[in-house]
């Protein structure tokens, strides 16, 4: 039986919006600028997927992911990826324990770090693929596999990975089967010279205090099932599904657009655009999405799932360009 839906009155909606800002503002003390990663991440949260950042070292996506375990009255493991890192490692493995009652020896499986609420998968594109594929049911099902049993994760849970450009020596590519299990690849930019100042500022000083927990396991799954309840007006769902399907070779671009793409994004992209949106619009505090939502999460939600052709790379066209261009291509209602 699916989890009752929240009522939707005044007040009580006024106090989830309320906690919402109140994450957001704990966040901006610690992570200076990035107002828009702040936002893609807690639209990942809302909506309930995985999110993984990339930027060059040193931009702040792991203290980001930190500060919002530590906001979050959650369970919070850091697994920090590695060449040598194995999948035992993330799951759990079988240890040989003795029943002191009988004296029997017999296999226990031992839960590894995955079992947790938020899982800050550090430099993922650091360890090989092996390593990597064993988040695949995890991100998924939401389930771990192991000696013919199937132990459920823990609820919510999430995956929020970071990774270095892959022009960084010693990565892996990520596969795209896994790139298409994260709701958003959200892009970390170099800050203004203004924000860089303020962060030597805040930085260089004495100790920052604890940050104070906003909401727990709970609460949060309550504002998940708030988001599924924000409207999405039938033209507006067309027009994400239209987008989707364009974004395959032959399925409506314009001739353009279509010599730039080789392989497009599947059904899951349209369910993670409507529920990225749906998110959005509940953090600006609206019950239903509109056109804006859709412009502003579509790179976020589209990038990685898109296979750029030979002919994109030879104009050195990247996957946001051609986005924008699907966008122009395809204007929407309104």
């Amino acid at each position: 039986m699916p989890d009752p839906a929240p009522t939707l009155d005044e007040a009580a909606l006024a106090t989830r919006l309320q906690r919402l800002a109140e994450l957001r503002a704990v966040l901006a003390t610690v992570v200076v600028g990035q107002a828009d990663v702040i936002e893609q991440l807690l639209v990942g949260l809302l909506a309930g997927g995985h999110c993984l950042l990339e930027g060059v070292p040193g931009l702040g996506k792991t203290l980001l992911i930190r500060s919002l375990g530590e906001a979050l009255a959650l369970d919070f493991h850091r697994i920090q990826f590695t060449p040598d890192l194995m999948p035992s490692d993330i799951l759990g493995t079988e240890v040989l324990e003795e029943d002191h009652g009988t004296g029997r020896r017999v296999f226990t499986f031992q839960q590894g770090p995955v079992f947790t609420h938020l899982l800050l998968a550090d430099e993922l594109n650091r360890t090989p693929p092996k390593t990597q594929a064993a988040l695949l049911e995890a991100m998924q099902e939401r389930t771990v596999s192991y000696a013919g049993k199937t132990w459920p994760l823990p609820q919510p849970f999430f995956v929020l990975a970071t990774q270095n450009p892959l022009e960084q020596a010693g990565t892996y590519p990520l596969p795209e089967a896994q790139l298409d299990r994260f709701l958003l690849y959200i892009r970390v930019e170099y800050p203004s010279l203004e924000e860089e100042l303020a962060i030597l500022n805040l930085t260089t000083g004495g100790a920052q205090p604890a940050l104070p927990q906003v909401m727990d396991a709970e609460q949060l799954l309550d504002l998940q099932r708030l988001t599924r309840q924000v409207h999405v007006g039938e033209d507006l769902m067309r027009w994400i599904a239209q987008l989707v399907r364009a974004s395959r070779p032959g399925e409506g671009a314009p001739p353009d657009v279509n010599a730039w793409l080789r392989w497009g994004a599947g059904p899951r992209a349209g369910q993670s655009l409507v529920l990225a949106c749906k998110a959005r619009a509940l953090l600006r505090g609206r019950l239903a999405a509109t056109r804006e939502d859709v412009q502003a999460l579509a790179a976020p939600v589209l990038r990685h799932r898109l296979l750029l052709s030979f002919t994109a790379e030879a104009e050195q066209r990247s996957t946001d360009e051609v986005v924008q261009a699907l966008l122009r291509a395809l204007p929407g209602p309104g």
